[in-house]
């Protein structure tokens, strides 16, 4: 039997995996930290808080959401809020962590069934070939195992043609049967930043004189409408994709988010020194993510 320090062990080799490889994937990430090195914002990078990180899955019954939250689930992640997304057919929950320390994970679905008929059969050509919910049959206390897991793919490389048919119906269609559970972003807290860097509007003009592109859809700083938590993000990287056939196209990639969490009024009388993350607003905020998952649509990547 492991006990929860061993599955807390584990965890930490799954997320420096995802993290490393999103890294190697995504050059704003090292762009981003270390201009906030250069300028004295962080001594290093480890120094950063990650608010939370976010993957993208198919619904499909044998995947989806109802298999990935297996992993984290078996860490110590504990499911919250649900968020639906009616015109990007999506469906959304986040998972709070096992410790402080641990990002939040916010995981999407795609309602695959309210898709058209051509999109379902496209998907289904591909989502078919896992026959049986992949999850259970991976050694969740192998942390290597698991970080492999979420790297390799779960169906055949997919031809351009299908991926343009789908990117004309659903974007998060032809993102997700490309780049599979890939970490869509990690989030930096800049509510932790020194002073002249700890809002999303400072923060947006340092990225900005660092030649970092914003994704502006509904406004380069998304608000919920309490006020408590405000975001931005990068437009994703292009990447120049191999599909089948060795065909190549340059696709969307991941991308990096910005949030801050104001502190609760009731907590407002705090000092600094007394703030912890549960003294802030948490969760999520629909109206925002809506515009985040444009960071990956062509809207964006092609301005």
């Amino acid at each position: 039997m492991n006990t929860s320090s061993d599955k807390l062990a584990t965890l930490d080799i799954v997320l420096n995996g995802l993290m490393r490889r999103y890294k190697q994937r995504v050059p704003d990430v090292s762009i981003i930290l270390d201009s906030m090195v250069r300028e004295g914002i962080v001594a290093n990078a480890d120094h950063i808080e990650n608010d939370h990180i976010a993957f993208r899955t198919m619904g499909v019954p044998q995947l989806g959401v109802q298999s990935f939250e297996k992993i984290f689930q078996y860490y110590g992640y504990e499911k919250r809020d649900h968020y639906f997304f009616e015109g990007k057919k999506l469906d959304a929950w986040w998972y709070s962590p096992p410790r402080e320390t641990d990002p939040r994970i916010f995981v999407s679905e795609l309602r695959v069934g309210d898709l058209s008929g051509e999109s379902q059969q496209i998907i289904r050509s591909y989502t078919d070939e896992v026959a049986t919910d992949p999850v259970d049959s991976l050694d969740l206390d192998n942390g290597l195992e698991v970080d492999a897991f979420l790297h390799r793919p779960l169906w055949r490389t997919p031809s351009v043609s299908d991926y343009q048919t789908l990117l004309k119906e659903s974007e998060y269609a032809a993102w997700v049967i490309y780049n599979r559970y890939y970490l869509n972003h990690f989030t930096i807290s800049v509510h932790n930043l020194p002073e002249g860097y700890n809002t999303v509007a400072q923060f947006n003009d340092f990225l900005e004189k660092n030649g970092i592109k914003l994704n502006t859809s509904g406004g380069k700083i998304k608000i919920s409408p309490d006020g408590g938590l405000l975001q931005s993000a990068t437009v994703a990287e292009m990447i120049n994709a191999e599909f089948a056939n060795g065909e190549h196209l340059k696709i969307s990639g991941s991308y990096v988010e910005f949030a801050e969490r104001k502190v609760l009024p009731e907590f407002k009388d705090l000092s600094v020194e007394e703030i912890k993350r549960k003294h802030r607003r948490d969760g999520f905020e629909a109206a925002n993510a809506d515009k985040i998952f444009e960071s990956t649509y062509t809207t964006q990547t092609s301005r």
